[in-house]
């Protein structure tokens, strides 16, 4: 067990720590708006689309380069993979295109094969963020990850940032019916490692990791304020908010 310091309160008795990654972990306008740039590259190649369709399908699936952030309702970053790929089916219908299902998978599977030959054009690690999982491993508490991205994904991030050691587990979006908020993900993690709700803690950058924390019944929720919710926003689910994971101390 090991006592957790954030935003000048302390929660005592912390035997599971689980992490978002998107936003969390890793800096997430960069990590999605450069993997969205190559899915739609890729999907309008192999439907033989012009480069002006694909800004629309970047901004169908959730990214608003003139901000220069995800946009607030997704889908890229915060639901599962099947409903970003819907996403890009639906755009395309729209523009008249019609049975892309195929091509759009395909896309998103060329688009993890090049990606994960190049992860260091990808991945930025937030501030903090690896110390502190090792800070919590070392200690003997435990580190799991629940992400909305696919766990063979997940598991390459934390390998490249030098952080899978100190994960006990990783859940995907994959491996859930029900995503955020739904408290499903946790419930699986709780289940595998053998921890009780009032021993763990979630953190996560968006209203959904926070909200799911809350809905699994869990000692606190987390919200860190380095992807999509404001302060104000995390502050009216939980009284435990920082900058960013460096603010997280582990202090026994």
């Amino acid at each position: 067990m090991v006592t957790l310091s954030v935003d000048s309160k302390v929660i005592r008795n912390v035997g599971l720590v689980i992490f978002d990654k998107d936003g969390t972990l890793i800096e997430l306008y960069h990590y999605w708006s450069q993997m969205v740039a190559l899915r739609a590259r890729l999907i309008c190649e192999a439907l033989g689309l012009g480069p002006d369709l694909q800004a629309g399908l970047r901004w169908a699936l959730g990214v608003d380069e003139k901000t220069g952030r995800l946009r607030p309702e997704g889908p890229v970053g915060l639901k599962k993979r099947e409903i970003v790929i819907k996403a890009a089916t639906d755009y395309l219908e729209e523009i008249g295109r019609r049975d892309t299902l195929r091509f759009c998978e395909q896309a998103f599977e060329r688009a993890d094969e090049i990606s994960s030959r190049d992860l260091g054009g990808f991945i930025r690690p937030i501030q903090g963020a690896v110390p502190l999982m090792r800070a919590l491993h070392d200690r003997g508490c435990r580190v799991a990850l629940a992400t909305v991205d696919v766990s063979r994904r997940a598991r390459l991030a934390m390998e490249f940032m030098g952080a899978s050691e100190t994960l006990d587990l990783i859940v995907g979006g994959e491996e859930v019916s029900r995503s955020k908020p739904d408290p499903e993900m946790i419930q699986i993690i709780l289940d595998r490692l053998g921890i009780p709700p009032l021993q763990a803690v979630m953190v996560g950058d968006a209203l959904n990791d926070v909200q799911m924390g809350l809905n699994a019944g869990l000692k606190a929720s987390i919200g860190v304020l380095t992807g999509l919710a404001t302060a104000e926003q995390m502050r009216g689910l939980t009284s435990y908010v920082a900058q960013d994971v460096s603010e997280i101390a582990v202090v026994l």
